[in-house]
């Protein structure tokens, strides 16, 4: 780990030693925030949750990237400066009661968050298909997927954010055993209907929380992340959750939208981010220790302002697979399809 000079050293513990800035590093460890949020949570002025964050920024502490009009702030994950700050955090007692009421502020707007989009998915479970119709066409985003894959046995496939079961009816030749998981009981009974219309039974559906998965670790060969990563407050945690799925060697596939700007989403569609960059999404990868082989993008035939890019992201677990028959595993985080 770098190390850093006695005035460096100095300027980062004067940064981090003033009591609103510590509260911030602590509540930014636990996740991306807007200053809304963050303005909220401590009940500070925007101006004055705006000047320490900058100074924050300054010092190399935190990240800031844009999101159409909005600005979210996260740690830094690498630098010797938040090595250092992190230290710090690490030593501050949880119990603390001005931390510990910031931290039942922070658990209070993710719940509002996450039942905001709870409320939107079950209003239109049965029209699911038709809200995709948004960006590139899905026969062109399942052909890509297919490519991508392959269609070499697998024995273990999970589908995460499940939807409306479509992946798993993509890949019924391909899995021995498939689960789809998703938060939204009317989802998984539009999944679970379609599944048996299909006349699929060995692919199940099950209710559970994609960063808390009902499920045991190393067990999957393939997982997919179809179009959920914006939904969620923490796709970094999402991402981590779904590695711990994977066999070694497995493989893991993200599907989401590319960044934009059509703020409306947010309102209408309880979309949280607009889009992913491909740097954003490869570090998040890294930082669960999963290796990045091959990224896509899939540009809509129309190229008005409502247009909106695919990308695919393939990763894989960097330990040696185990399988004796050859077969590569496959993990597969399925999306609201």
């Amino acid at each position: 780990m770098a190390k850093l000079g006695l005035d460096d050293t100095v300027e980062v513990l004067k940064t981090a030693g003033e009591s609103t800035r510590l509260r911030l590093l602590a509540l930014l460890a636990r996740g991306d925030l807007t200053v809304t949020d963050l303005t909220d949570i401590l009940g500070q002025s925007q101006p004055r949750i705006s000047r320490h964050l900058k100074l924050l920024a300054e010092a190399a502490l935190i990240n800031r990237y844009q999101e159409g009009a909005w600005a979210y702030f996260r740690l830094r994950h690498e630098g010797a400066a938040v090595s250092l700050a992190r230290l710090l955090l690490d030593r501050i007692d949880g119990a603390d009661p001005i931390l510990s009421r910031d931290a039942e502020r922070l658990a209070v707007l993710k719940k509002a968050r996450a039942e905001k989009a709870q409320a939107y998915f079950s209003r239109n479970a049965a029209e699911w298909d038709e809200l995709r119709r948004l960006h590139v066409s899905d026969a062109e985003v399942e052909a890509a997927l297919l490519r991508l894959i392959g269609d070499q046995p697998v024995d273990a496939f999970l589908d995460l954010g499940t939807g409306t079961g479509r992946i798993l009816q993509l890949f019924e030749g391909l899995y021995r055993r498939g689960v789809g998981v998703d938060a939204s009981r009317d989802m998984l009974a539009v999944a679970r209907a379609n599944l048996d219309r299909a006349g699929i039974t060995k692919a199940s559906i099950r209710h559970g929380d994609i960063f808390n998965l009902p499920l045991e670790r190393d067990e999957f060969d393939v997982v997919t992340i179809h179009q959920v990563l914006h939904f969620l407050d923490e796709p970094d945690a999402a991402i981590a959750e779904a590695a711990r799925m994977l066999r070694p060697g497995g493989r893991l596939v993200i599907i989401d939208l590319a960044p934009h700007e059509i703020e409306h989403l947010r309102d209408e569609h309880a979309h949280l981010r607009l889009g992913f960059s491909h740097q954003i999404v490869a570090d998040w990868l890294q930082q669960a220790g999963l290796a990045l082989e091959k990224t896509i993008d899939l540009n809509p035939a129309d190229s008005g302002p409502e247009a909106l890019t695919v990308t695919i992201w393939l990763a894989r677990d960097q330990r040696p697979a185990d399988g004796a028959d050859g077969a590569e595993p496959l993990i597969a985080i399925g999306g609201r399809n």
